[in-house]
């Protein structure tokens, strides 16, 4: 699974850092993992993150990851679409998450967003992950 879904396997290690209880966790770089930390953290779910430099000397970036009274704000995040079963949905399809209390997360033609930034620009696109 790994590498065939970068997006799943950043998604795993963002998990895994939270189950020991790290404040961050490192991931290669690629765009689209980028864009996706984006909206996490304009949502409140991570910190920030920063670009690096991986042990391997190829591009990665550190994640700050965000805790609450010593639980982590992320208490689950999921993999949707992968690339063994590609999950789209129109503007009017896009999935809410515990009433609203989560978030989608959809790549559209105008970038990767939120469900909500979604329906506001009214586009459909790839449900990448769920947050919540």
């Amino acid at each position: 699974m790994s590498m065939n879904d970068p997006l799943g396997d950043m998604l795993t290690r963002i998990r895994n850092a939270q189950l020991r209880g790290k404040s961050t966790v490192v991931t290669p770089a690629s765009k689209l993992r980028a864009w996706v930390l984006d909206v996490l953290a304009a949502e409140g779910y991570i910190r920030g993150y920063e670009k690096t430099t991986g042990a391997d000397g190829h591009p990665a970036i550190e994640i700050s990851l965000k805790y609450f009274e010593g639980t982590p704000v992320i208490r689950e995040i999921k993999r949707v679409s992968t690339p063994g079963r590609r999950v789209y949905a129109s503007v009017k399809e896009i999935p809410t998450v515990r009433q609203g209390l989560g978030v989608s997360i959809v790549s559209t033609p105008k970038g990767v967003m939120s469900d909500a930034a979604a329906r506001t620009a009214n586009v459909g696109g790839e449900v990448l992950c769920t947050v919540f």
